[in-house]
């Protein structure tokens, strides 16, 4: 009964203040009943007994002795007289706190004011409830006097002051410049005085620590640059700085990217499909001039071959591995004792290529190499990826030979003289090295596909490179036996010749397979002559993993040269996308899995780009008097002028071509 009355003390009071019940068992704002407060005053009391009411501060401060019990006397439950009713007032005023006693707490029943969050409170000295963002600490002000130094500083006191002074004045210049007709959007690019003292002295630091054996020459052209620039390109840069600065950098997106100079471009030459072929001509490259670039124009003797094998069972299967260096060793047929088939166990690398990002105007010190895959620095991580072995792969002719043999394109009197051949291959590794796993042929000019195929290598397979290649192990598993009837046609996509990729992207992919690499360029040599033009990028790669020796050869790297000569050269992707504004090998599909390559797509883009080349030269030849006569290219009266002046005018416009993309 007393645990059900004690809860009453949660229940306001409904008569509040006009209630007139000497002992109330509601709750009353102005009440304290606690046990503590209790403690506090030193009283002990019966839980069973009447609990005495606490004094309000209508009421006077000394109360006398006889009309209230003695709080030493015992209670009476017999007894019949009641104190008088009192009346229950609100204080005006808080009562004063004496030692003795604990200041009365508010009841969880009593209603709080409610203020919103954004609202302060008007009383004095409140404490407005919304928090503020916490900022960043300010920096520090500086003067225009060189920085301390960690290390040896690279110069004189004297001269860093001087070299410093010089620097901060163009700075000022500029930004005065900049200042006179900023718009109100500019006025972000505008710096105050101490924010040029910070930038002045931030730039001679890093040049005193980082370029510290170049130091005073590098600040004394740094200096020039500036006095050089007009305030249109410091506020390039300081827009560039600012972009720089609130976007950090981050890793490449995986979705494609857009073209980067509009729509497709068309490609018109002006001449019809047979006259295209009859002008490559002019474009191909005997494969004998092209010996110190990769290609192998002759087939390696059987002495070489035999001492490459010879050096192969000497070296037991060790090798070095081609993504991280690793030196470890192969067991073609699988190692005895465990099956495996490399030693050295998972290798971490890096499988994006290394990189220089883009540099400001005036930043004379190149940044430093970054990996396309995941943007780290170049020497501050073994890798980003694991793979499940080591792989390799070997350039050496004889050893590639020893393997395969070469051969040369045979006669085939039944390849067509009205087109060309583009072709690409997908590589992958296996303890053979880098082997032939699928092969693609395309007619030219009109694309169609000729001949695709995968290709079950010498060696048991590694790694398919399948980030790189395409091929997935379930494209090997899934593929269906090519035969020799297949050959000229097209090869469906599935084993019915139903289903394609193109209308259903969501069906499997299902290729042909040819049971070896020697099977892949037999049907590659039903298609093509010596004397048929075979187009592709970096030809010498696909030439080796078939070891194909062709006479007639159009290479892209050799028809957009890169304007440091080679052996640098530019890849097949930037070529679509700066040339004809098309995006190719993207490393992802819509839903974000990792594709590939693929050896078709590839195919036609050199393709493509041949085609590009032949409008331009043609074009050029016109200007030097150069006609078409039934179906034939015939040169300017001057023959000799007319080829020096076509030779000439082509190299100079294929410099200044490289020049603009570079």
């Amino acid at each position: 009964m007393d645990a059900v009355l004690r809860n009453f003390k949660l229940i306001p009071c409904p008569a509040g203040d006009r209630c007139t019940k000497p002992i109330c068992p509601l709750e009353h704002a102005q009440i304290q009943d606690s046990a503590a407060t209790t403690q506090a005053n030193g009283a002990s009391q019966d839980e069973d007994g009447p609990r005495k009411r606490r004094k309000v501060s209508s009421e006077p401060d000394s109360v006398p002795t006889h009309a209230m019990p003695s709080q030493s006397e015992p209670s009476s439950a017999g007894r019949t007289v009641s104190p008088p009713p009192l009346k229950r007032k609100v204080p005006t005023q808080a009562a004063p706190v004496t030692k003795s006693a604990r200041p009365p707490t508010v009841s969880v029943a009593s209603p709080a004011p409610t203020t919103k969050p954004n609202e302060s409170s008007t009383s004095p000295g409140a404490t407005p409830q919304h928090t503020t963002p916490q900022k960043a600490a300010p920096r520090k002000p500086e003067t225009l006097n060189p920085r301390h130094l960690k290390t040896t500083a690279p110069a004189t006191h004297d001269f860093r002051y001087k070299a410093l002074k010089l620097l901060h004045d163009q700075f000022r210049r500029l930004n005065d410049e900049v200042k006179k007709d900023a718009s109100e959007d500019e006025q972000q690019l505008v710096l105050s005085p101490q924010e040029l003292i910070w930038l002045a002295l931030d730039e001679e630091q890093k040049m005193a620590t980082e370029k510290a054996s170049i130091y005073q020459n590098i600040i004394k052209n740094r200096i020039m640059i500036y006095k050089r620039m007009t305030p249109g390109q410091w506020r390039d840069e300081r827009a560039a700085g600012l972009k720089k600065k609130a976007a950090p950098i981050t890793p490449p997106s995986k979705t494609p990217r857009r073209s980067v100079l509009g729509p497709p471009r068309t490609i018109q030459t002006g001449l019809t499909p047979q006259e295209e072929v009859n002008f490559l001509e002019h474009l191909s490259t005997p494969i004998d001039k092209l010996a110190q670039w990769g290609y192998i124009p002759v087939p390696p003797s059987e002495a070489e071959i035999a001492k490459a094998r010879e050096g192969e069972e000497a070296s037991l299967g060790y090798e070095v591995c081609d993504r991280c260096n690793t030196r470890f060793q192969v067991f073609p047929g699988r190692r005895e004792e465990d099956g495996a088939l490399a030693s050295g166990g998972k290798c971490l690398h890096h499988p994006g290529r290394p990189y220089y990002p883009e540099r400001s105007l005036v930043d004379l010190d190149r940044p430093a190499r970054r990996y396309r895959c995941c943007q780290q620095v170049v020497g501050e991580s073994a890798g980003c990826v694991a793979g499940n072995t080591h792989v390799f792969k070997t350039s050496s002719p004889a050893r590639l030979a020893s393997v395969l043999p070469f051969e040369e394109t045979p006669p085939n009197p039944s390849a067509p003289t009205d087109r060309a051949v583009c072709f690409d291959c997908e590589m992958g590794y296996t303890v053979r090295g880098l082997e032939l796993i699928r092969l693609t042929a395309t007619s030219w000019p009109d694309g169609k596909t000729l001949l695709d195929v995968l290709v079950r290598p010498v060696g048991e397979i590694l790694d398919l490179n399948s980030r790189y290649s395409g091929v997935w192990p379930e494209d090997i598993v899934n593929a269906v036996p090519w035969s020799a009837e297949d050959t000229n046609t097209t090869i469906p996509l599935d084993n019915d010749g139903n289903t394609n990729k193109a209308t259903d992207p969501n069906a499997p992919r299902r290729l042909k397979i040819v049971p070896s690499p020697a099977a892949a360029r037999a049907a590659l040599f039903s298609l093509i002559s010596p004397d048929t033009p075979l187009i592709g990028h970096g030809l010498e790669n696909d030439l080796n993993a078939v070891r194909i020796i062709h006479p007639t050869l159009i290479d892209t790297i050799l028809l957009y040269p890169h304007r440091n000569g080679m052996p640098m050269r530019h890849g097949l992707r930037m070529l679509m996308e700066t040339r004809l504004n098309k995006i190719i090998q993207a490393e992802t599909d819509a839903s974000g899995k990792i594709t590939g390559h693929d050896s078709a797509e590839d195919a036609r883009a050199a393709g493509e780009l041949v085609r590009l080349k032949v409008e331009e030269k043609w074009g050029s030849m016109r200007g030097l008097g150069w006609k078409l006569v039934d179906g034939k290219f015939i040169a300017p009266e001057n023959e000799e002028q007319g080829k020096g002046k076509l030779s000439e005018a082509f190299l100079e416009g294929g410099h200044a071509l490289a020049q603009a993309h570079a």
